[in-house]
């Protein structure tokens, strides 16, 4: 990461890299050029290679902040002193939040790996290292809800966020959302053996 002379993050590269994340969000990341990031972020070619040596290390580095924002929104909820089972629905009510935002155009990794299937690209690897981050941590906080072993839940809440994100470009996100927050709910009440829904 580029600082200037008081250690502060450049200006150049964060504008950079907040024009890449809304461009490769709202578009898709091939179908922005170089030239046009350049152009809206009102700096030179020169300036972009200083901090980014070539159109992936912008990508990857697009990923890894989205990744940090997650994890920031994420720490709120596991830093609010809650039991396991309602910091679960605190995350996700806060996917649900974002899924029916005026702004939302799908999963940011998903979208992302659809464009370099390559397991061993860089780009790749960032999507499967902030997923591994995601599962751990549904894991370990289904950990403390029932006494059956996690895994398989927390597969199945991935899969549920998944098809939320994918579903809710596609379909009427409020349905979406109420149909993914039920399914949470669901994974909850199995594993405490409870068999009222909760609201």
């Amino acid at each position: 990461m580029a600082h200037n002379a008081q250690g502060q993050v450049s200006e150049a590269r964060s504008r950079l890299l907040e024009t890449a994340t809304r461009l490769f969000y709202a578009e898709g990341i091939h179908s922005v050029g170089i030239d046009r990031i350049v152009a809206e972020a009102k700096v030179t070619r020169a300036t972009l290679y200083r901090h980014f040596p070539g159109k992936e290390d912008l990508v990857v580095a697009y990923l890894q902040a989205v990744h940090q924002a997650d994890r920031a929104q994420i720490g709120e909820a596991l830093g609010s002193g809650q039991p396991a089972a309602d910091i679960l629905r605190a995350i996700a009510r806060s996917i649900a939040g974002g899924i029916q935002s005026a702004a939302f155009r799908g999963c940011a990794f998903l979208n992302a790996v659809a464009e370099y299937p390559d397991p061993e690209h860089p780009v790749h690897k960032t999507v499967l290292a902030h997923r591994e981050w995601f599962l751990k941590t549904v894991t370990d906080l289904l950990a403390q809800v029932g006494e059956t072993p996690p895994e398989l839940a927390a597969r199945h809440f991935v899969m549920l966020r998944d098809g939320a994100m994918a579903e809710g470009c596609l379909s009427d996100p409020v349905e979406v959302c109420d149909t993914f927050l039920q399914g949470v709910d669901g994974i909850l009440r199995h594993r405490t053996g409870s068999t009222s829904s909760r609201s």
